[in-house]
């Protein structure tokens, strides 16, 4: 049975734990959440954690264990299952006997619930409430879903002493089985780009086809960057008998973590074409994959299935909100990194919640931290930055890597390398100075600063949620790496759960001025500026295709001023920052056209 989401918004994942325990935080408020499931060992220690704050026994899963990493996930998915199912229980009792807590949950629903309403109207009548609550709810109010998410690239090969294990093994393919083996039946969010190994091991589980009624009791959400990907990927899995029930669109730069620039398209033309092009989408997939059913002799139905549109990043009032739900036919919008700031959702340490609050925009940038070799947004100030630097400064350089998971490079060895390790720099380093004499002091120094300014972003990412709920934090010390997407300059302040979703609705604001701008014209700066950089520095020898790859990128931006132009003369939306708007949008196009592309 499609349970009828309460908000229209989520909370997307971030890094590796601080949205590790959110489901267990906000999911009796309807609000669904991702957790990261690539780290069995946080989702480890976090179910040891809990299984001792709720009471439950707590059976430790050995890294000896052949499938431990798939057992471990699975085992804190369950467990994350049971604390939702009784806190929703409890929630649902404490709304139908107390009116002040009812009167609180409903300022925190959507002025077009139907939820909202018929709670309301119940309250209005005043007669036998908690009954009358009690029945409604028990038909109407359902717990946030409790998410997952599978980055396609972390997909390490594993070996036992030399022997390198079967494909099952990796780490992305053990993530899926631990969550396919889980009770939950809730979605699994693949993000990062297409991995054909790990899309074809979900036709290994029952869950993701079809039951007799005709339903999915595991879903399949694609992070994707633009339609053409989308149709791509959704037609690669439909012929596997795969359904995706939803899209979810993330802005490439205007966004938290890793950064996975577009060729220049932009979200709002990105969007559009979604929006346009939905049922092309839907069609296309629904024939591959009824053929594909009926050839496995499974149940198929007569209609395609739901499939969803959802888009996040970057977004940061309720106009905006409401603007993105409207406009493009959106079922969900995603709100990450002002959740950073709330206590109540978010597995953060203070001292790295404070550095948020404090930061400036000048503050936040794209770094090159990331041993994935993709740019990465973060913040300056981190505990992670000051190790790093002070470890640097005395010739210590690179992690021990106690994760590995990162450990993607082959240059070395086939059982892959972390390109943050210590073992890696050294050598990358040492070969570095045998060719010192053939660089100049510029060319040295910024191919050193390429080595040495990777992060171990399996412990960095994992740390803070250890801090926060005081954890021990094993090993050497690194600090804290965190996420935060840019829009995240113009939250200030540490912010209740309930005031933030009010601030999503419109019925407050938490933001301390009105200097941000347009989600669609931040969006839009990013993208100059990271075109810009990327021909300034540019070392390599210019070819024709790099030269056409360059064009490719500023037509696209250029079209997507244009559509913008004309968009925001015809919208009902943000009238009083429209001439903001269109300045903004000529500065850029100017900006732009200044922008000269090498020619061979």
């Amino acid at each position: 049975m499609n349970k009828k989401p309460v908000h229209n918004f989520h909370i997307p994942v971030m890094g590796l734990a601080y949205t590790i325990d959110s489901p267990i935080r906000v999911a009796q408020f309807g609000i669904s959440s991702v957790v990261s499931i690539i780290d069995d060992e946080i989702v480890e220690r976090m179910r040891d954690f809990y299984s001792k704050k709720f009471n439950f026994d707590f059976t430790a899963i050995s890294i000896k264990s052949e499938d431990h990493r798939a057992e471990r996930i699975t085992a804190y998915l369950d467990m994350m299952d049971d604390i939702v199912t009784k806190k929703f229980k409890d929630f649902k009792a404490e709304i139908s006997k107390n009116t002040e807590t009812l009167k609180q949950f409903i300022g925190m629903l959507p002025s077009t619930s139907g939820l909202k309403d018929g709670l309301q109207n119940i309250l209005n009548k005043k007669d036998n409430l908690t009954e009358s609550i009690k029945n409604f709810i028990d038909h109407n109010l359902n717990p946030g879903e409790i998410d997952v998410n599978i980055m396609t690239k972390v997909d390490k090969d594993n070996f036992v002493k030399n022997v390198q294990l079967p494909t099952i093994y990796n780490d992305a393919h053990a993530s899926l089985r631990g969550f396919a083996n889980s009770k939950l039946s809730s979605s699994v969010i693949f993000s990062a780009g297409m991995n054909p190994r790990l899309y074809s091991y979900l036709e290994e589980f029952e869950d993701f086809f079809p039951n007799e009624n005709g339903e999915l009791k595991k879903k399949i959400i694609l992070k994707v960057s633009d339609f053409r990907s989308a149709m791509i990927q959704g037609n690669f899995l439909a012929k596997k008998g795969l359904w995706v029930s939803e899209y979810r669109i993330e802005s490439g730069l205007n966004c938290g973590g890793h950064a996975f620039a577009t060729d220049g398209l932009l979200m709002g033309p990105i969007m559009e074409e979604f929006k346009q092009k939905k049922n092309e989408l839907q069609a296309s997939a629904f024939a591959l994959w009824k053929s594909a059913l009926e050839q496995k002799g499974k149940m198929t139905t007569s209609e395609p299935l739901e499939t969803r549109i959802s888009v996040q990043g970057g977004v940061g009032t309720s106009e905006e909100h409401e603007f993105l739900l409207t406009t493009y036919n959106a079922d969900s919008v995603g709100w990450g990194s002002p959740f950073l700031l709330v206590p109540e959702a978010t597995s953060v340490d203070q001292e790295t919640r404070n550095l948020l609050i404090n930061a400036k925009e000048e503050d936040y940038y794209l770094s090159n931290m990331s041993p994935l070799g993709v740019p990465f947004n973060t913040i300056r100030g981190t505990s992670n930055d000051e190790i790093k630097d002070m470890n640097i400064s005395n010739q210590k350089f690179g992690s021990s890597c106690p994760k590995k998971f990162l450990a993607l490079s082959k240059e070395f060895t086939p059982k892959g390398t972390c390109t943050a390790s210590k073992k890696y720099q050294d050598i990358k380093l040492s070969e570095l100075k045998t060719n010192r004499l053939k660089l100049t002091d510029k060319q040295y120094e910024k191919q050193k600063k390429n080595i040495t300014e990777k992060s171990c972003l399996c412990v960095g990412l994992a740390n803070s949620a250890y801090l926060e709920l005081d954890i021990p934090v094993k090993g050497e010390k690194q600090g804290v790496v965190i996420c935060p997407g840019p829009n995240l300059s113009f939250f200030d302040k540490e912010v209740s759960l309930s005031k933030m979703v009010r601030h999503i609705y419109g019925y407050e604001n938490v933001l301390s001025d009105d200097r941000r701008p347009h989600l669609f014209i931040n969006e839009l700066k990013l993208y100059v500026d990271y075109f810009k950089n990327e021909i300034l520095e540019f070392s390599e020898e210019i070819t024709k295709s790099q030269v056409k790859k360059w064009e490719i990128f500023k037509g696209n931006l250029l079209k997507g001023i244009a559509y913008y132009e004309e968009l925001f003369a015809e919208t009902n939306y943000f009238k009083p920052k429209l001439d903001s708007i269109f300045s903004d949008l000529k500065s850029f196009k100017l900006k732009l056209n200044q922008i000269k592309i090498p020619q061979l």
